[in-house]
């Protein structure tokens, strides 16, 4: 079975999606509809834009949710997905190209969710943090044992868990966990607390959206980020998908679930190959490759 899955921020570079925009006339219908929808010229952005320019959140998650969306869209027939799973922002992707989403209320979903994100970031100075080498379950502890807020926040690969929370807890969460034998714990150049509850002030501002959006039945289950199991029903999948901002990716724990319920292939769709990574070091008999026209 093949499990489609779909990359969330820090997967973009520049020149992202070009190659799409000049061999496919559907595909440029859709960047010239996705610049109309957003009000500003975010092709230019991804196709000449400077790092700096491509990493600022409101253009970051469209960048990526375009190029993960367009090229399956474009790859016509050879799209077969028997389930899909996104991280993070790749969770709408997802859902676009499962038919639970229509593009354009995935485009403008992705955006608010980046600007509410971005509010949500300048409100609470915050940070993110990568800790490997050390099992889950220490880290949990650790991060509840630390005075502030600081919690797991993606669980990517065994050994492999990101935290997240107001700068002096991470940084002290830190601390404790290379004490504890983590082979490093190191802050992230992200702009705030992600996937904790400091994205509340977000979580709320995008259940209004989420709520005024219509979902169809899926073509095929998604193994959702706050859940990890397949869903199919779309008022489930909606409240999901509200309570993701605040709760941690369970990247791990969805790509074992995809494999026992049969998926032997994992075909990333959109930029870089990072999942296909992950899912490497989730398990190493899973067959990986890069989606392509």
């Amino acid at each position: 079975m093949k499990a489609y899955i779909f990359p969330g921020q820090g997967a973009q570079f520049t020149g992202m999606g070009k190659d799409l925009y000049e061999n496919s006339s559907t595909a440029k219908e859709l960047f010239q509809q996705a610049n109309e929808i957003l009000g500003f010229n975010i092709t230019k952005i991804m196709f000449e834009g400077t790092a700096d320019e491509l990493k600022e959140t409101k253009v970051t998650q469209p960048a990526i949710f375009l190029h993960s969306t367009i090229l399956a869209e474009v790859m016509g027939s050879k799209f077969q997905p028997d389930m899909v799973a996104g991280h993070s922002l790749g969770e709408i992707s997802a859902l676009v190209a499962n038919k639970t989403l229509a593009f354009k209320d995935g485009l403008q979903l992705v955006y608010k969710r980046a600007l509410a994100m971005q509010k949500a970031c300048e409100k609470t100075p915050s940070t993110m943090a990568a800790v490997l080498g050390l099992e889950d379950h220490l880290v949990e502890e650790i991060c509840a044992n630390t005075t502030g807020i600081v919690v797991a926040a993606n669980y990517n690969c065994p050994g492999q868990l990101v935290i997240s929370g107001a700068i002096d807890a991470v940084e002290k969460a830190c601390v404790s966990l290379k004490e504890a034998g983590a082979r490093r714990a190191l802050i992230l150049p992200v702009g705030g607390a992600f996937h904790s509850p400091l994205m509340e002030p977000a979580r709320e501002e995008l259940a209004a959206a989420i709520e005024a959006t219509q979902f169809a039945a899926p073509a095929c289950p998604i193994y959702q980020n706050v859940t990890t199991f397949a869903v199919t029903n779309p008022s489930e999948i909606k409240e999901n998908l509200i309570f993701q901002l605040t709760s941690p990716v369970k990247w791990t724990q969805s790509v074992q679930n995809m494999i026992k319920d049969g998926a032997t292939k994992f075909i990333e769709v959109g930029p870089g190959n990072v999942l296909q990574g992950l899912v490497k070091k989730i398990d190493r008999s899973a067959e990986t490759e890069k989606a392509e026209l």
